[in-house]
Formats: structure tokens, sequence, C-alpha cells
């Protein structure tokens, strides 16, 4: 719940700085000289950018969860068996040896997005985001049905 409140809030402070930003490209353009205008088209572009890659982001989160839900209806959503530091912090050869066998999971499955989900959490408590991120979008293109990019 932590998590989607700290989404939203930072979702919301984009978007008011989107608004803002692309008020003032707006008001660059309506400013009527070239330089101002040229300017003010490209303050414009910024915020356009930035809406889609928030979309973008928000799509991916909400198709993580709904796979996870349904993981989790299934009773398949992976066992934390990791261990931790006295402060909490998860063990980095325990996060090894968790990955080996999500991989090994992945590499006898590989066209089943529950395996791929699996690894891409046990690639997010070894500290690799953009693995991670790579093995949960196999995952959810594999539950779409879509075609999938090589690792």
């Amino acid at each position: 719940m932590r998590a989607k409140l700290s989404y939203a809030v930072t979702a919301a402070v984009l978007v008011f700085y989107f608004v803002l930003v692309g008020s003032r490209g707006v008001m660059l353009i309506q400013s009527g000289t070239l330089i101002t205008v040229t300017f003010g088209v490209a303050v414009l572009i910024l915020p356009l950018i930035g809406l889609w890659f928030l979309w973008k982001s928000t799509q991916f989160v909400r198709r993580a969860n709904a796979l996870a839900a349904e993981l989790d209806a299934e009773g398949g959503l992976p066992v934390d068996e990791l261990k931790r530091t006295p402060g909490g912090r998860i063990d980095r050869d325990s996060a090894d040896e968790v990955f080996a066998k999500r991989k090994a999971e992945t590499e006898t499955a590989p066209d089943d997005w529950r395996s791929w989900f699996r690894l891409a959490v046990a690639y997010h408590d070894a500290r690799d985001t953009p693995r991670a991120r790579k093995a949960m979008q196999r995952a959810i293109a594999l539950h779409d049905g879509r075609p999938v990019q090589q690792l």
C-alpha cells in the first residue's frame, strides 16, 4: 500500500509539473516571435514525452500487479526464502542461490509466464532492476499471447 501511495503522489507531482511546463510553452508560443515559438514547441514536447513515459510505466505496473494477483490465486507466488542481514537487507549469497533456482526453472519452461514472473522477482531481489524489468515484460507478453523478444 505504501508503494502505491508513493507512486500516486509521484505521478500527481509529475502531472502538475507537466501542466506547469506546458503552460509556459503555450505562453512562449503566444509571444509570436520565431525564437519564442520554437522554444515553446520544444517546451511542449518535453511534457508530452514525460506523460507518455508515465503512462507506459503505469501500464507496466498494472499488468505486473495483475499477473501477481493471478499467480497468487493459483498459489504460485514465489515464497520468500531469502536470508536477511541483521539490518533487514537481503543476503547477496541467498539471493544468488534463489536466482539460480529460478533461472533453471525458466530454462526448463521458457514459454511459461509464471516462471518468467518468478525470475523477475529473483532478479529484483538480486538488485538487477533492468533484467528484472525485461523478465517481467517477457512474462506479461507470454501471458497476453504476444510475441516476445529475447532477453
